[in-house]
């Protein structure tokens, strides 16, 4: 286990069935008693159904890339998709690499008080819990040669930062491709323009960044940078 595709994201984001479901359910409640309460409920649940195409389109990326692994037929140049290991992207992660038959896939996961076990995709013998984050970290990054990052919140903020600025600062010298999934999600969370018309990045530091918007351009530029990068 020397290569690996790392992917980030949210845990609160559902698949697409279990998003449906919650939605009926609450458009249910509404239709029959319109309370504020409800009318907020069914909003979320919109949402909820809105942001699950993000869970679909992590597991088929996920499963794209474990079909590609494995047809290079070079054990030592195997990418295994790598997740936090809990729910939400994490699970669609581990779970598109399972799809496809002789899969194999990676949870790294972290114990912390509100989260979170264990998702069942993860391969026997390559699940892993870590108690520090930085340990945690580390093991992302030292094996990684890409990365994916999926719409998330504080945690998954902090990881792409910390990549960014380990491969800025050249503390990670290792040609390591990041697509950003989602862009205009992204771009209206962070203002990658304002940042800098501040001055404090340079433009040319976006160019660490792909942003791309299906699984199959995810993949094909994915493939070929790490057919470029990591050939031999």
């Amino acid at each position: 286990m020397k290569d690996t595709i790392v992917f980030f994201g949210s845990s609160k984001i559902v698949s697409k069935a279990k998003a449906q479901k919650l939605f009926r359910e609450e458009k249910r409640l509404y239709q029959s008693n319109p309370t504020k309460g409800n009318i907020q409920k069914y909003k979320v649940a919109q949402k909820r159904l809105e942001m699950s195409q993000y869970y679909e389109d992590a597991r088929t990326l996920a499963r794209l890339l474990t079909e590609w692994s494995m047809s290079l037929g070079n054990n030592h140049r195997r990418y295994l998709i790598v997740s936090g290991g809990g729910p939400g992207i994490m699970e669609a992660a581990n779970r598109g690499a399972l799809d496809v038959k002789g899969g194999k896939t990676i949870g790294l996961n972290i114990s912390i008080p509100s989260e979170q076990d264990s998702n069942s995709y993860i391969t026997d013998k390559l699940n892993f819990e870590f108690h520090y984050f930085f340990m945690r970290k580390f093991w992302f990054v030292y094996l990684a040669k890409a990365l994916v990052i999926f719409p998330g919140g504080f945690g998954t903020m902090d990881e792409l930062w910390e990549v960014l600025t380990l491969i800025q600062t050249r503390k990670v010298q290792k040609k390591m491709p990041i697509v950003i999934y989602g862009e205009e999600h992204w771009k209206n969370i962070i203002n990658f323009d304002a940042l800098i018309e501040s001055l404090v990045i340079d433009k040319n530091d976006l160019k660490l960044l792909h942003f791309s918007n299906s699984p199959q351009e995810a993949f094909d530029f994915l493939s070929n940078r790490l057919s470029e990068n990591f050939s031999t």
